[in-house]
């Protein structure tokens, strides 16, 4: 049996559409659903239902995924487990974050491993905390950065006891606004100061904007949210042009603009570092963990 063609299969699975399943693969349409007639040819079953909006697992198909799951789990820690024969002369790590994390806080640590390890290729992925969440359990990267709390996808009850999660940097989100705004002659802020004043925030749905939003929510006023945003840099050219006032991480942040913070309460998270305890982690992985970890 073809290993190509089961990784196929479980991509088609997870993602239940061959197009998305192509693009993960980066293979090409025609050349995934042939792995799967193939497929479904060799084991005598129709594993799939192909229906207007996508790939649905038959019962057949149900069943086989948790036994290809299982084998190319074994596969992958036998792989790895010959890796560390060749220690860190090669190989490769995908990480996972959001934007604080990897414009900020990664690029140091990544410019000191390159240093002492030339040869290990990095995959390095801004994303937001749940997806980086769904990556690592799924085994598409081998380390996130999250914002914890974190919440485990639905029906995976059982993820919790495979996912690891080490608490790693606290952050703090401050208020800048822009230039011409009478807030720049203070250092700090209150909620009430937040009253219909134009805001310039992160997309709806990211963790940053969960604790903005139960804050405003918390203060009890209304806001006027004038545009939302991924990227932290777009946010503060947003505010340098006017537009309004946002937050952001205290680590994008210089010298020359330090941010306003809450007097209240300051606006702090935590973020940490999680990876799967049930797969083997490569040298490359548990070397660079241990460099975030120092």
């Amino acid at each position: 049996m073809d290993l190509n063609q089961l990784r196929a299969f479980l991509a088609v699975a997870r993602e239940g559409h061959m197009t998305r399943a192509a693009r993960q693969l980066h293979l090409t349409q025609p050349a995934v659903s042939a792995q799967i007639s193939k497929l479904e040819e060799e084991v005598g079953h129709r594993l799939f239902d192909r229906t207007p909006t996508g790939m649905v697992l038959t019962e057949a198909g149900g069943l086989f995924r948790e036994y290809v799951e299982e084998s190319l789990l074994h596969l992958e820690n036998g792989r790895l487990a010959l890796d560390q024969l060749a220690g860190l002369e090669k190989g490769s790590l995908s990480v996972g974050g959001g934007a604080t994390a990897t414009t900020y806080l990664l690029p140091p640590i990544l410019g000191r491993f390159h240093a002492e390890h030339p040869g290990i290729r990095f995959f390095v992925r801004e994303q937001s905390s749940q997806q980086s969440v769904e990556d690592v359990l799924a085994g598409d990267l081998d380390l996130g950065i999250v914002t914890l709390p974190i919440k485990l996808p639905s029906g995976s009850s059982a993820a919790s006891s495979k996912l690891e999660v080490e608490p790693w940097e606290e952050d703090e989100l401050r208020l800048i606004v822009p230039p011409a705004h009478e807030a720049n002659a203070r250092d700090s802020f209150e909620w009430s100061d937040l009253a219909g004043m134009p805001l310039v925030l992160f997309e709806a749905g990211s963790a940053v904007r969960d604790i903005i939003d139960r804050r405003i929510s918390d203060a009890q006023i209304d806001v006027d949210i004038v545009m939302e945003l991924r990227s932290i840099e777009s946010i503060k050219q947003m505010v340098a042009q006017g537009i309004g006032s946002g937050f952001v991480s205290q680590f994008a942040l210089g010298e020359q603009q330090e941010g306003l913070r809450c007097v209240e309460n300051p606006i702090s998270r935590e973020l940490a570092v999680i990876y799967a305890s049930d797969r083997t982690q490569s040298p490359a992985a548990k070397a660079f963990l241990e460099m975030m970890r120092a």
